[in-house]
């Protein structure tokens, strides 16, 4: 399972209260882990498209978006065999 924070592919479908902080939040917290991680730095707005990418490269084959709320995606990864 991945929960993410709710995001869409495109910024200007971001920009709203939510949106706004989810940014904030990403600046300050993710992206500098997942720099200090040699990671992607892809922090908490990294929408389906970016998801689906790093799936592929963890040798997962499906990703399901399960559910969402305001707040999140979770998504259903399943391994390859």
């Amino acid at each position: 399972m991945i929960v993410k924070p709710m995001a869409n592919e495109n910024l200007e479908d971001n920009l709203n209260l939510i949106g706004r902080s989810f940014y904030a939040a990403s600046t300050l917290i993710c992206v500098p882990n997942s720099l200090a991680e040699n990671g992607p730095a892809l922090g908490t707005q990294a929408g389906e498209n970016n998801i689906s990418e790093i799936k592929k490269t963890a040798r997962f084959t499906r990703l399901r978006r399960s559910t969402q709320t305001s707040f999140n995606l979770v998504y259903e990864a399943k391994p390859e065999l």
